[in-house]
C-alpha cells in the first residue's frame, strides 16, 4: 500500500515565454509554515518579480490544498498550477513559479498555460517518491557470500530496497521490503545460503522509495 507520492527535494526550473522568465521552485514540505517559511524566502530573493504564484498540498490524503494568483487574473496562475500537482497525485509539496514580466500580455489563455507548463516541466526534472510502510530488516553475512547476496538482489523481483551496508568482520546489509513480501525473502535467502546468515527485523517503518 502506498501512503502517497511526492517529491525527494527541492528543485528550481525556469522557462521563458513571450521575454517573460518563469522559474519554477519545487519544494517538498511538511506543513504550512514549512510552506510560509519558504515562500518567504524566495518572495525576499526575487524581490523585484512582477508576480509569486503559489500552489501546495498537503495531508496522506491531500486534503489540505491551497493557491495563490499572486495578482494575476483570477484564475490564471495558481489553479493551473495546483491541478498540475493533483493530477500527479502529490502531496507534501508545494510550487511557486516566479515571473518576471517581460513586457508582452499572454492573455488568460497564455498565462494558463504558462503557469501550467512551468510546474509540468518542473516536475519532468524531479524524483517522485513514494511513501510505504516497509519492514526494515538487517542480512549479516560474510564477505564471501557478497557475491551471492549481490546476485541476488540484482535478479530477484521481489519489493526489496538496499538502504545501506555496514563493513566490518562481516557485512550487514541493511534491507527495505515490502510487508507482504518479508516471510517469502526470507525464505528465499535462508535456502540460498542454507542458513549461514544473521536475519534481523528491526520493525516496521514508512520510508521514501523513488518511483521515477
Amino acid at each position: 500500500m502506498v501512503n502517497y507520492y511526492s517529491i525527494e527535494a527541492p528543485l528550481i526550473h525556469e522557462i521563458e515565454i513571450k521575454k517573460s522568465r518563469f522559474l519554477t521552485y519545487l519544494i517538498p514540505i511538511e506543513s504550512e509554515a514549512d510552506f510560509q517559511e519558504e515562500l518567504a524566502a524566495i518572495r525576499k530573493e526575487h524581490y523585484k518579480a512582477t508576480h509569486h504564484c503559489q500552489a501546495f498540498i498537503l495531508g496522506d490524503d491531500s486534503m489540505i490544498q491551497r493557491m495563490s494568483d499572486d495578482g494575476e487574473p483570477a484564475g490564471t496562475a495558481g489553479v493551473p498550477m495546483l491541478e498540475v500537482l493533483k493530477q500527479e497525485n502529490l502531496t507534501y509539496v508545494m510550487a511557486v513559479v516566479v515571473r518576471y514580466f517581460g513586457g508582452v500580455k499572454l492573455g488568460s489563455g497564455g498565462l494558463i498555460r504558462a503557469y501550467s507548463n512551468a510546474v509540468s516541466e518542473a516536475l519532468k526534472e524531479a524524483t517522485i517518491i513514494k511513501n510505504i510502510n516497509q519492514m526494515m530488516v538487517n542480512v549479516e553475512l560474510r564477505y564471501d557470500q557478497m557475491d551471492s547476496f549481490t546476485y541476488y538482489m540484482s535478479q530477484t523481483e521481489l519489493p526489496i530496497t538496499l538502504k545501506d551496508k555496514v563493513y566490518t568482520d562481516t557485512v550487514t546489509f541493511n534491507l527495505a521490503i515490502n510487508l507482504e513480501a518479508v516471510t517469502e525473502v526470507h525464505d528465499e535467502l535462508t535456502n540460498r545460503f542454507s542458513g549461514q546468515l544473521s536475519w534481523t527485523e528491526l520493525g516496521e517503518q514508512t520510508v521514501n522509495l523513488p518511483v521515477r
